[in-house]
């Protein structure tokens, strides 16, 4: 059941820096550094498969999300390219959403990387000031990387919009060959009525959040391209060039209005996984086994330890060439037994045709929910 919408006067914008990367070279160390791009099944020859996430390097040199991956290629050939591993990423995000709740202010998630905070409802006591709250999102940027390793970005404002457009300035441009363990404590950014106007008034009314392009050239057909002529527009004329709903939201947006409410939803993982990059390569398969159960033996105390089944099992490896697969198999029954499912876990390993080492292993185990219970 999804909470009602309440109020605050502070909203927290969190977005995690470049997180599938660093998802990858929490896993993987000695990426740091390197260029990586993670799109499709990590081959950048790949038609129809577009990049997801691209690291700080990568992006220097204009590779985006969202590109084709062969551009990508001919833009970087010699970058590290991995395939998407969609588990991997739900884990450490919820690691992260975690750690935000913990916080003790309520949360809103949009996505694996991006999250709302409230703080202080509107029809409570006013406490927190400018310098409060900031000192609250240093300890919440601290917390985050603390426990899970991730750097973020955070924004701050009176509302969504404002708080996230905030978020753009606290991402200042990214060393390339920046250490994944140098935490950056200058990443969070304080918008408001204060310094709105100074810092948004003579920019491209593109630079609003939710104003696209198709948007922002049909503004400057009207010859109003910046957000401060955005401002000085009448509401009249923006409901007679876009309609009612469109018109009187760009004559709010533009002075740094937007939505206040924050939505809490119940939250419960759907998986739990562990993955270890061994100091020395697997070359034997009975050692590469050993490692397998002795982290199924990990995963399976935690999730005993919640009360959980599991109903799916899957093995991930990554070699010494970086190639990363994973195989997957449902369980004859849900079930909590390691008798059950370390031999899933032994078969799935042995499916894999290795012809190189192995750096990385990982062991998934999906979880039936509440509902599905009989």
């Amino acid at each position: 059941m999804v909470d009602a919408a309440r109020r605050h006067r502070w909203l927290i914008h969190v977005d995690l820096d470049q997180f599938q990367v660093s998802v990858e070279r929490l896993r993987s160390p000695e990426l740091v550094g390197v260029p990586v791009i993670v799109g499709g099944n990590g081959d950048p020859t790949e038609a129809r498969k577009v990049v997801t996430c691209a690291s700080y390097e990568a992006r220097a040199v204009g590779v985006r999300a969202g590109m084709p991956l062969r551009a990508a290629h001919r833009k970087m050939p010699d970058a590290v390219y991995l395939p998407l591993d969609v588990p991997a990423y739900d884990v450490a995000s919820a690691d992260v959403m975690a750690v935000l709740r913990a916080s003790g202010h309520p949360l809103e998630v949009w996505g694996w990387d991006e999250a709302y905070l409230g703080v202080e409802p509107i029809d409570g006591p006013a406490v927190a000031d400018r310098s409060s709250i900031g000192e609250l999102a240093r300890r919440i940027r601290a917390d985050v990387f603390e426990r899970t390793g991730l750097q973020c970005s955070i924004g701050i404002s009176d509302n969504k919009q404002r708080a996230k457009m905030a978020t753009g300035f606290a991402k200042k441009p990214e060393p390339v060959s920046r250490a994944l363990a140098a935490f950056d404590i200058d990443k969070v950014y304080l918008l408001d009525e204060q310094n709105w106007l100074a810092l948004m008034g003579n920019r491209p009314c593109r630079d609003l959040w939710s104003v696209g392009p198709k948007t922002a050239a049909k503004l400057g057909s009207h010859e109003v391209e910046t957000v401060e002529q955005l401002i000085a527009t009448p509401r009249e004329q923006l409901i007679e060039i876009f309609g009612p709903h469109q018109g009187n939201w760009l004559y709010v947006l533009c002075r740094g209005g937007g939505d206040a409410t924050i939505t809490e939803e119940p939250w419960l993982a759907r998986s739990h996984s562990k993955s270890r990059t061994y100091p020395t390569d697997l070359a034997d398969r009975d050692e590469m086994r050993s490692a397998a159960l002795e982290l199924t033996r990990d995963l399976l105390t935690e999730i005993v330890a919640e009360e959980r089944v599991v109903f799916r099992v899957a093995v991930t490896v990554r070699t010494t060439t970086f190639y990363t697969r994973t195989k997957s198999r449902k369980l004859a029954a849900p079930t909590t037994g390691y008798d059950d499912i370390a031999p899933v876990v032994g078969e799935l390993l042995g499916a894999f045709e290795l012809e190189r080492p192995v750096r990385l292993l990982g062991v998934r185990c999906d979880l039936v929910m509440p509902e599905e219970d009989d």
